[in-house]
């Protein structure tokens, strides 16, 4: 029996649960079980809580047939417990490292039925508030060990599951149970301390609470926020239940239930704003309803004055009240953002999108752009084709930025950046695609359809995450950022890792549509004609490998001195060999373009060319890896600094030990790593595939039509490879598998082309390295 049972409710926390198991799992005390429950999660939680259980015996997954909710989600975990001490944790919430070893010893040397821990409120924006438990706590001059009639202030504390531990027996047999609906802590937080006989409190953080920017149910406007007056009629019944042990409290907690509805009435992202009076009428109701005996302290100031309207029913004067302390309180705020607007209006160009704004929108009208406005590419044009063949109806033009015109194929409609036409199609059309952003002037019409296409599969830090590693932010104002994001109507997501990290790191208000990166259909859908073709556009010769070098951005520094010297290693390649080198558009570095086997792609318009016509592929942390993996051929890591951009940039995974293929820290390495044959050996091949049953499942040929029939014309889309299913990662097989060296007979590079089952040489027959 382990001391201490963690309770884990989940429901649509994709992005947020690895996180907070790993915050359980990895501290220093161990001698905790976590009971995960599944309550019907329509995400990946399920498949999430089945890999950690798969590889930590202490998880446990209980999946429930139905959503019932956080309250009898906790119940059901509640009946796999075995542990003395039982914990409710909130599965987008985090414990502080080495919070189980200082829970465990005070609740071996207090013994208590409750322990109350302290914690401290997270935003987005990694902004982080303690709570004001400590000064509670000070100003009580508690003992280690007492009770609610003792010290009736500590009433005060927060109401909620997560911030006590309690001992099992204590639970059952006081019957203590979460009821359903929202608001499910009110009628449990409270009792508790009042029926316990030993109460401590550890002054210490022991949780973080994630405030969350969007998704979170309490922060979603609707009816269900009436179920708050539901939960304390259920409080008041409990205390009635309890009796005299809980007369002394009944005032207070009268007073605690006004405090926190007006919180939720005059919170708009609760209570819709056609459903406010009605929440105020609902709240005198339990003001009279509920109204002790003897009365209650008034707080003074304009809680009190709030409290007093409540009293007398009276929402005109409530309202007046709010209104009028609103407009006090924002008399500066509405005064600049007056005149930003003045000055915007004062540009003929701006003052003529406005007007436009005021016209219908056109329904059957498109605009598209690839990074802001470069060109024909992308996810962008992957849709953009795929419209044309499904949705005809719908014209679709391309934003460019001035003199990129040619850019586009002929015959394909485009609009300068800049220009009255420009401003004309983005006001009246319905549909805006793009794998960057719009600027943030850019509004979204009612009717209108952003769709977020992105253009990679993150392995740096993006978005919100970001804020942990500020020195790749350069100047990045975030708030401006998500509220660009807030316009995405469906954001588009490869596969299920990267759908954890979009909800995360852009935690926005769109729906995601996990189908696959429609430009990766080019690469699925691939010919031997294709891939001739490629080699024949960027001027190969039969006979002659050639190897890809595609790195990222560092743009936490400039300079090119993690990058590989591409000139050097050629003239360590046997003679056939070519170099395909295409660095990052942000990057300010260059290549010669001396080296006779060294062709600089920087400027080619056509990535997938790249990789079709590569026989090998060697990079950093680029999202390349996710993309060029289709097409299942060799692949080496190249991270010399790899340690410098983890501290600085910040990484999702570990290019070492979840990348495709070899890797290698330096250029002898990576040297050797080709000439030996390594990179094309089975012990790569195998670590290849694991990266691409994880990454690239939904990678086959239909993304594109997926996200036109979802997007364009509300029709059910093909069905999901696997029926979606998620591979579960398998961290030790990576390992093992790059443990193992290849004892076959190692290739030198003149026979590098000989990777396939045939051993047909791709020089002559292309079809060799195309496929799935």
């Amino acid at each position: 029996m382990p001391l201490l049972s963690v309770v884990l409710p989940v429901y649509r926390v994709q992005a947020y649960l690895r996180e907070c198991l790993d915050s359980i799992l990895e501290q220093t005390f161990t001698d905790v079980e976590v009971i995960a429950v599944d309550d019907c999660s329509p995400d990946h939680c399920g498949a999430i809580l089945d890999e950690y259980a798969a590889r930590d015996k202490r998880v446990r997954v209980v999946h429930l047939a139905e959503n019932v909710g956080l309250g009898e989600a906790r119940n059901a975990g509640m009946q796999h417990v075995t542990g003395e001490f039982v914990w409710f944790i909130d599965s987008d919430d985090w414990i502080a490292p080495g919070a189980l070893a200082a829970v465990a010893d005070r609740l071996i040397t207090a013994d208590p039925d409750v322990l109350v821990v302290d914690y401290a409120k997270v935003w987005w924006n990694n902004k982080s508030r303690r709570s004001k438990l400590s000064g509670l706590v000070r100003a009580e001059e508690l003992p280690r060990v007492f009770t609610l009639a003792e010290y009736p202030n500590m009433i005060k504390t927060f109401h909620v599951a997560w911030n006590k531990i309690f001992r099992r027996d204590f639970l059952i047999k006081n019957e203590i149970t979460y009821p359903t609906g929202l608001y499910e802590d009110v009628p449990v937080g409270y009792p508790v301390l009042m029926v316990a006989d030993r109460i401590t409190v550890l002054e210490r953080v022991c949780i973080y609470y994630r405030q969350r920017r969007r998704g979170a149910i309490t922060s979603t406007p609707g009816r269900r926020h009436f179920e708050v007056f539901d939960q304390y009629d259920l409080l008041f019944q409990r205390l009635d239940k309890i009796g005299a042990r809980a007369e002394p409290f009944r005032a207070l907690v009268f007073g605690r239930m006004l405090y926190q509805c007006l919180l939720v009435l005059e919170n708009r992202e609760r209570v819709a704003k056609a459903d406010r009076r009605e929440f105020f009428q609902a709240l005198a109701e339990a003001y009279r309803r509920h109204l002790p005996s003897g009365g209650y302290e008034l707080p003074e100031g304009q809680e009190g004055h709030r409290q007093r309207l409540v009293a007398r029913g009276s929402w005109m004067r409530y309202r007046i009240a709010r209104v009028t302390l609103r407009l006090t309180n924002s008399v500066k705020f509405r005064k600049d953002k007056l005149q930003r607007k003045v000055r915007l209006r004062s540009r003929l160009r701006m003052r003529y999108y406005r007007q436009q704004l005021r016209r219908p929108i056109d329904k059957n009208l498109a605009v598209y752009s690839a990074y802001w406005g470069k060109g024909y590419a992308c996810n962008p044009k992957a849709v953009y084709e795929k419209m044309g063949e499904l949705a005809p109806g719908v014209r679709g033009v391309w934003e460019v930025k001035p003199g990129q015109e040619d850019s586009v194929p002929p015959g394909i409609a485009t609009v300068t950046i800049g220009t009255m036409e420009h401003y004309k199609a983005l006001a009246r059309a319905k549909y805006l695609i793009t794998n960057v952003n719009y600027p943030g002037w850019v509004v979204k019409r009612r009717d209108a359809v952003h769709l977020s296409t992105n253009h990679g599969t993150p392995v740096k830090a993006m978005g919100v995450d970001q804020l942990k590693f500020p020195a790749g932010l350069q100047g990045m104002n975030m708030n401006w950022l998500l509220k660009r994001c807030d316009r995405w109507t469906f954001n588009i997501s490869p596969n299920a890792y990267t759908s954890e990290i979009w909800e995360r790191a852009y935690p926005c208000d769109y729906e995601t549509l996990e189908v696959g990166y429609p430009r990766n259909d080019a690469l699925a859908n691939a010919t031997p004609a294709d891939v001739a073709a490629a080699r024949e556009r960027l001027g190969l010769k039969p006979g002659q490998t050639a190897i890809a070098y595609l790195p990222t951005y560092r743009d936490y520094e400039f300079g090119s001195d993690a990058l590989l010297n591409v000139e050097r290693f050629a003239d360590r390649m046997p003679p056939e060999t070519v170099l395909l080198v295409r660095v990052h558009h942000f990057d300010r570095s260059h290549v010669s373009g001396t080296h006779p086997r060294v062709i600089d792609l920087g400027d080619y318009p056509s990535v997938e060319d790249i990789y079709l016509a590569a026989d090998a592929m060697i990079t950093d942390y680029s999202s390349v890896m996710f993309d060029y993996a289709v097409l299942d051929r060799p692949l080496a890591i190249y991270a010399a600094d790899w340690s410098k951009y983890k501290a600085n940039r910040g990484a999702y995974l570990d290019v070492f030990t979840e990348g495709p293929g070899v890797t290698a820290r330096n250029e002898s390495e990576l040297v050797d790593l080709f000439i030996s044959g390594e990179v094309f050996g089975e012990t790569a091949a195998a670590t290849r595939k694991v990266f691409r049953d994880r990454f690239c499942y939904l990678d086959d040929g239909h993304a594109s039509e997926r996200v036109v029939r979802r997007v364009f014309l509300n029709q059910p889309a093909p069905a999901l490879p696997d029926a979606g299913a998620v591979p579960v990662v398998h961290t030790e097989q990576l390992q093992e598998l790059r443990s193992v060296f290849d004892e076959s007979q190692p290739r030198d590079l003149s026979t590098a082309q000989a990777v396939t089952e045939d051993d047909t040489d791709i020089s002559e027959e292309p079809s060799a390295v195309v496929g799935r």
